[in-house]
């Protein structure tokens, strides 16, 4: 079947922007879930989440409403993720290693630094809560470059490289520490099995198979044997991203992973993520047995939330700020500190990946995962208001500069 460029011509910038309709979609199921759960309708939404749909069969004996969304249907999120992964590293900014590497490295540096915030509150407050620090290391792209879009224009395109590359990196590390960190009892034979079923799912790809009907069954295995395996089912769903072509085959006019990820991002964007959001962040404005302000005063919520609205934006902007002018590190010309510094709230805003690894780490403890949800959620809706305004303010500076600039050509 020969792939043909979509009729909404499929571009970044079409791309960039259709992120506002995934981040309006995700902040109405977010909003919805918060005011349900702190309703009297909240039982009955506990009851729908908490029921157990277990399928014996194939060896899922128990498993919630809540863990098959955040297990199954995110799955679908996760291969988008994938694919772009791919189409970055083939033909993308993390083609060019020096492009690359200074966002890169920024990526890594606002990694670490939330992670330290967070480790040092809870270790200072003696919780036994440690599990929970890579909660406020992920950047949401859905959000984050749906924001970009909206408050953005005017920023020269060099930013919005630079943040894309950013999240690409951060949501491949968030993968990695996922993989590593929150893997249970590990079953190698089902792994294997899984690898194999990828393993056949690239091999037909590549042979330009592309058959819906054969691919999804194929797809469905394989997430099935990483569930069984111990290691988070999704990392199957990113796997099977990156193995999908990136090049266009013949007469094709896009890649595969082009194709694919248009069509799937749709989905991904107007359902997986939304209900994954409704299900994830309906928290209690009060968790357990105390008040708001107990809530927002425990050591996980703070520990989330300064790390996702201080910890983020400050690891980026130190590592721009202590590797830019080395050699194999280049920061585009068009690019000031001050925008960096804009970008790095940008990046604070955590959502979806933050959830999904605060359900990893406190499933046992049903209170600190509502804490740590309720920082997830205070800590993007600080970072995001921050950002709206600094990326003004980077508009009208970069307004100003290409005013001065033309006054100044004009005889």
């Amino acid at each position: 079947m020969t792939a043909h460029r979509p009729n909404d011509r499929f571009s970044l910038k079409e791309r960039l922007n259709s992120r506002k309709t995934g981040g309006t979609l995700l902040l109405i199921a977010a909003v919805l879930a918060i005011i349900v759960a702190n309703t009297p309708l909240a039982p009955f939404y506990e009851n729908v989440r908490d029921f157990d749909l277990p399928v014996p069969w194939i060896g899922i004996e128990h498993m919630s409403v809540g863990h098959w969304v955040s297990d199954g249907l995110l799955a679908i999120f996760f291969f988008v993720v994938g694919l772009e992964l791919k189409r970055e590293f083939v033909t993308g900014a993390l083609r060019d290693p020096r492009t690359a590497s200074l966002p890169i490295a920024a990526a890594v540096g606002g990694m670490v630094v939330p992670a330290v915030v967070y480790a040092i509150v809870v270790a200072m407050s003696g919780v036994d809560a440690l599990q929970g620090w890579a909660i406020p290391v992920a950047t949401d792209i859905a959000f984050a470059l749906g924001l970009l879009a909206v408050v953005g224009k005017g920023l020269p395109s060099a930013f919005r490289t630079f943040l894309l590359t950013l999240a690409v990196m951060d949501d491949l590390l968030g993968i990695v520490v996922i993989a590593i960190f929150y893997t249970a009892a590990l079953n190698l034979l089902a792994l294997a099995g899984s690898l194999v079923v990828i393993g056949l799912y690239g091999y037909l790809v590549n042979r330009g198979i592309n058959k819906i009907w054969l691919l999804i069954p194929l797809a469905l295995v394989a997430w099935w044997l990483m569930l069984l395996s111990g290691v988070h089912a999704t990392i199957a769903a990113v796997l099977l991203g990156l193995v999908v072509p990136a090049l266009p085959r013949g007469s094709d006019e896009i890649s595969l992973a082009e194709d694919m990820e248009h069509d799937w991002n749709a989905i991904s964007q107007g359902f997986a993520l939304p209900v994954f959001a409704f299900f994830a962040a309906g928290v209690p404005m009060a968790p357990g047995e105390g008040s708001f302000g107990d809530a927002i005063s425990h050591p996980v919520f703070l520990g989330v939330f300064l790390g996702m609205f201080i910890g983020k934006p400050l690891g980026i902007v130190l590592t721009v700020l202590l590797l830019h002018k080395l050699p194999m590190f280049r920061l585009e010309k068009q690019i000031k500190i001050a925008d960096i510094a804009a970008l790095g709230g940008l990046a604070g805003i955590g959502f979806t990946v933050s959830l999904l690894i605060g359900e990893l780490a406190f499933r046992s403890d049903a209170t600190y995962l509502e804490f740590a949800h309720l920082g997830v959620l205070f800590g993007s809706l600080a970072a995001a208001f921050v950002a709206v305004f600094t990326l003004r303010m980077r508009v009208r500076a970069h307004r100003n500069d290409a005013q001065d600039a033309t006054h100044m050509e004009l005889p």
